[in-house]
């Protein structure tokens, strides 16, 4: 982990703030029930999809000490195999709070980020939901959940309304924490020592919300070195 928690913090609650100023939207009920850009999932899902992940943070407790925590990419690991579960839960979740959806996920909002005020301002190790991880690499987390599907949102109602009049609910700097975060995983995994040019264009590609291609990863990231060529990372993307 590269992110302390103060920063981390910091960009959960930026990119939580932009989000926010989505209530208006979220609360159509007609633009709830458009179809999304995930397949399967209709925006209200999507929306009430940011409760879960906040949630997620609300209830991570102290671990025993000595437990040794996941990496952020051990973490991100998890979650393949959870798809089913995951996609399940929040359609659920999006039944039961039909009524007020934009109630539901303001209030995991404020109660993570309640519990990571009382978890902080120290790293502890904390149990999430798939294993044990630092404070910091919970955040982080909390932040590429907000950040990816904040931009699913962005594209999925822009293609509803068939119009670009609707803000970027994506904040800037927490977006390049993101987008860098993700790249530390790469550069972990294959020792490449690679920088991002486009931020947004490499989450995607390393989220899988876009088809992997060769010629889009060059346009999102470059070699620090120009001795050096972007590596092919076909075989290890996406990483969630």
């Amino acid at each position: 982990m590269s992110v302390d928690v103060m920063t981390a913090a910091t960009a959960l609650r930026a990119q939580w703030d932009r989000l926010h100023d989505w209530v208006d939207l979220m609360a159509d009920p007609r633009l709830g029930r458009e179809p999304s850009v995930l397949e399967g999932w209709n925006v209200v899902e999507l929306w009430a999809h940011l409760g879960r992940a906040m949630d997620a943070l609300a209830v991570c407790t102290p671990t025993p000490e000595g437990t040794l925590p996941l990496t952020l990419g051990e973490y991100l690991g998890s979650y393949p195999d959870r798809a089913d579960d995951i996609a399940e839960t929040t359609r659920r979740l999006a039944a039961e709070h039909a009524a007020d959806p934009v109630g539901y996920v303001t209030a995991s909002a404020r109660a993570a980020l309640a519990a990571l005020d009382t978890l902080g301002p120290g790293d502890p190790v904390v149990q999430a939901r798939r294993g044990p991880v630092r404070l910091s690499t919970m955040t982080v987390s909390r932040v590429l959940e907000l950040v990816v599907h904040g931009d699913d949102l962005y594209r999925s109602v822009r293609r509803a309304r068939s119009a670009d009049a609707v803000p970027d609910p994506v904040d800037p700097a927490a977006l390049a924490l993101v987008a860098d975060e993700l790249l530390t995983i790469v550069r972990a995994r294959g020792g490449w020592d690679l920088e991002v040019v486009d931020a947004r264009r490499w989450v995607r590609l390393a989220a899988g919300r876009v088809p992997y291609d060769v010629d889009e990863l060059a346009l999102a990231l470059q070699a620090r070195y120009t001795s050096d060529a972007v590596p092919d990372l076909g075989r290890m993307l996406p990483l969630l």
